[in-house]
């Protein structure tokens, strides 16, 4: 495959992974950004409840660092003291232009939820 062709495939999977988003939870998310902090909240296994500023931040992280870890780039170390979980890194994430690294996230995501959600 060109890389034309992997762009648009991934282009493609991701409107079907929002779409499918979508009518799991009832709205679409935004963006990559609104894909993590779902993921965060998922993985933290707390439910729907109001985070600070700075907890959201802390979500995306942890989202980012649980879709990284199925290619092996980080490892969950365990639970704070308040359930949070902390990821250490195993091996160093290539460095990528900022559409690669989106590029590279979507590309992770997508398997998140087909291999631990089973959503698509």
């Amino acid at each position: 495959m060109k890389n034309q062709e992997i762009d648009e495939q991934l282009e493609k999977d991701w409107e079907g992974l929002l779409e499918t988003l979508e009518h799991t939870i009832g709205k679409k998310p935004a963006d990559l950004n609104g894909v993590l902090f779902l993921i965060g909240v998922h993985e933290l296994g707390k439910g729907p409840i109001s985070f600070t500023k700075e907890q959201k931040q802390d979500l995306m992280h942890i989202a980012v660092c649980k879709v990284l870890s199925l290619s092996g780039f980080y490892e969950l170390e365990g639970l704070d003291k308040d359930g949070w979980p902390h990821w250490r890194s195993v091996e160093k994430v290539p460095h990528f232009n900022l559409l690669s690294q989106e590029s590279l996230l979507k590309i992770h995501v997508i398997k998140y939820f087909k291999e631990e959600i089973k959503l698509t």
